[in-house]
């Protein structure tokens, strides 16, 4: 039974390796599922030194303040024979030498009720969010730890643990400073379980004070001293038996492979669910890519192209979206068009404003050509604004299709670098053909300022032959009359203008925009990683990655440089490939263990235990 607790320890050392800490994540996850020690408590409560206790080495740091600033997970594994050693994680395979039951601890930071100078004021809650996320999973056993010369009513510990555990089910009572009670009190009440009552009994524990770690005094003197101490203690004497940090150590371990030995069965049926779900997830994500560079350039051609496709079939009308493009041109710019106000432009003052500044100190001889020319300009410019919301509203179209297209290109899930590269090259094209379009769509505006269609004004002439006087004097020539007259002429010529860029518009944003993103949407991505396929060394360092939606919405203008930045070997990684493939392999290694030591407990008789896609006989 000693090796269960090195079984979970072992499942830990794997989590712990490949990222799962049980915080969401994509992938499953057995961290939250282990069973574990969660050793809580005040700052100043003896929490460091039950632990050192328990270890039998001082290893913790100490210091004022908070010295422990986030979880330590603390194995403990005794050795028959050799030299003890302890090891770190982050310093896999490096041994360090002068260093015990087989246990588990996790020692969290100490609560804390004030933020002192230097620490954030949210410092008191957030230790204490970070403690009760912790201890509120139902298989960790929490180690309570309350000093006894302070009332157990203001215990930080038995207050948090109180409030994930309530009937004490998970919870060790333990009891430090019991050799600092004032005189003529002690903790008797509370060891048997009177003051506050736990399913497990009360363990009270004489700690070494700082001056004995500053006399260096070792733990098996201070384990000797402790036990004198309740043996020799009236008070204590008939519970010395079931006091000191030895005895917790001991009973710490036993329950702790109790409880692991009932999990079993459920560790078994979450790893193989986890297996299953590493190995659906290893099927989504596909084939692992080549290893050379040809290999993988060839790669991204393929999934670019059946992005490429895709995104052309929404455009055509084989995947839903493209039709959204002709309501612009049909519903959204006529709409805008008839909204725009002429009248405003052409009201019987404007209009006289403008013909008599146009005539300056000489007037006109028959119509007022300049007049007639500021008129018409004026009127004319106003279409810019729904022309540009035309090419706009076709650009967020066009991106709307670019998302659903990278959403439905099952190859680019895999990739999700590669996804944000091509993300970033399609937007990219599309705001330089936005530009472009929108150059050239006000360039039509601009040419029907420039350049008037004259026989539509030399009918005006004829018309002042038949019934008009032209030999009327200036100020006659201004009268309301005229004026409305002048007006309805420019009105109507700006009619026929509106109608004709109303069909020209859409022809110059088909032409600039979507059939160029069409034709050429990543042929500027494809020229760059060819570039790049020349010189294909190890990116050293990270790519930045510029942020789609601050591009998509103009607010920033960081582009990428795609020449600097591309790197084949970086786009083509996968991590999730990776983390899913490597979980599968540290969980195919925990799985024969996990039965092997279910069997031996008599528990249940020859339950097989087959992994997917594998044989008994395998």
């Amino acid at each position: 039974m000693e090796n269960l607790i090195s079984l979970v320890n072992k499942i830990q050392r794997a989590c712990t390796a490949l990222g799962d800490h049980g915080e969401e994540s994509a992938l499953p996850t057995l961290w939250d599922s282990l069973p574990a020690i969660a050793v809580v408590g005040g700052q100043s409560s003896g929490k460091s030194s039950v632990l050192e206790s328990i270890v039998g080495k001082d290893f913790l740091p100490r210091g004022a303040g908070i010295v422990t600033r986030r979880p330590l997970v603390l194995q403990l594994h005794k050795i028959d024979e050799g030299k003890e050693y302890a090891e770190f994680m982050h310093l896999p395979r490096k041994k360090f030498t002068d260093f015990v039951v087989n246990l588990t601890l996790v020692d969290l930071p100490g609560l804390t009720k004030v933020a002192i100078e230097g620490q954030p004021e949210s410092i008191v809650q957030d230790i204490e969010n970070m403690v009760r996320a912790f201890i509120e999973k139902p298989n960790c056993i929490i180690l309570a730890i309350s000093p006894a010369n302070q009332d157990l009513a203001t215990s930080d510990a038995i207050k948090i643990s109180r409030e994930v555990d309530p009937k004490g089910e998970r919870t060790f009572g333990v009891l430090t400073k019991i050799d600092l009670m004032d005189k003529g009190t002690n903790a008797v009440d509370i060891l048997e379980g009177k003051a506050y009552k736990l399913q497990f009994p009360w363990i009270g524990v004489v700690n070494r004070s700082q001056a004995d770690i500053n006399k260096s005094v070792d733990m098996i003197a201070a384990r000797r001293r402790e036990r004198e101490y309740f043996q020799n203690s009236p008070e204590y004497s008939h519970l010395a038996s079931r006091m000191g940090s030895e005895h917790l150590g001991k009973m710490l371990s036993k329950h702790l492979e109790s409880v692991i030995k009932s999990r079993i069965p459920g560790l078994q049926s979450l790893v193989s669910k986890t297996i299953i779900d590493l190995e659906a997830e290893l099927s989504r994500l596909g084939k692992p890519i080549a290893a050379d560079a040809g290999g993988k350039l060839y790669t991204i051609m393929e999934i670019c192209r059946a992005f490429d496709q895709n995104f052309k079939e929404h455009l055509d009308g084989v995947r839903p979206g493209g039709d959204k493009i002709y309501s612009v041109f049909d519903s959204q710019l006529p709409a805008a068009l008839k909204r725009l106000q002429f009248d405003k432009h052409l009201s019987m003052e404007n209009v006289r404003k403008l013909i008599t500044e146009a005539d300056g100190y000489q007037p006109h001889l028959i119509a007022p050509e300049q007049g007639y020319r500021r008129l018409i300009d004026s009127c004319l410019v106003s279409i810019k604004s729904p022309a540009e919301a035309a090419v706009d509203a076709v650009h967020s179209i066009l991106k709307d299709l670019v998302h659903k297209a990278m959403s439905e290109t099952t190859e680019l899930k895999q990739y999700p670098t590669l996804r944000v590269e091509v993300g970033n090259a399609a937007i990219e094209s599309l705001e330089r053909l936005r530009e472009e379009s929108k150059k050239a769509t006000l360039q039509l505006v601009d040419m029907e300022c420039g350049y008037l269609t004259v026989e539509f004004f030399r009918k005006l002439p004829q018309d002042i032959e038949k019934g008009g006087n032209p030999t009327h004097s200036l100020f006659d020539r201004y009268n309301d009359s005229y004026l409305r007259r002048v007006g309805s002429t420019v009105l109507s010529y700006v009619n026929v203008t509106c109608a004709s860029l109303r069909n020209s518009i859409p022809k110059s944003v088909v032409y600039c925009q979507v059939r160029e993103a069409k034709r050429s949407l990543l042929d500027y991505f494809f020229t760059e990683l060819g570039k790049k396929e020349v010189s294909i060394p190890t990116a050293k360092s990270p790519l930045p990655v510029a942020n789609c939606n601050k591009m998509e919405n103009g607010k920033s203008r960081q582009r990428m440089n795609s020449a600097n930045n591309l790197s084949i070997r970086y786009i083509c990684s996968r991590s999730n490939w990776l983390s899913c493939w490597m979980r599968i392999q540290q969980l195919c290694s925990v799985v024969p263990t996990l039965q092997s030591d279910w069997n031996c407990t008599g528990a249940h008789k020859k339950r097989s235990m087959l992994l997917p896609g594998r044989s008994s006989g395998e």
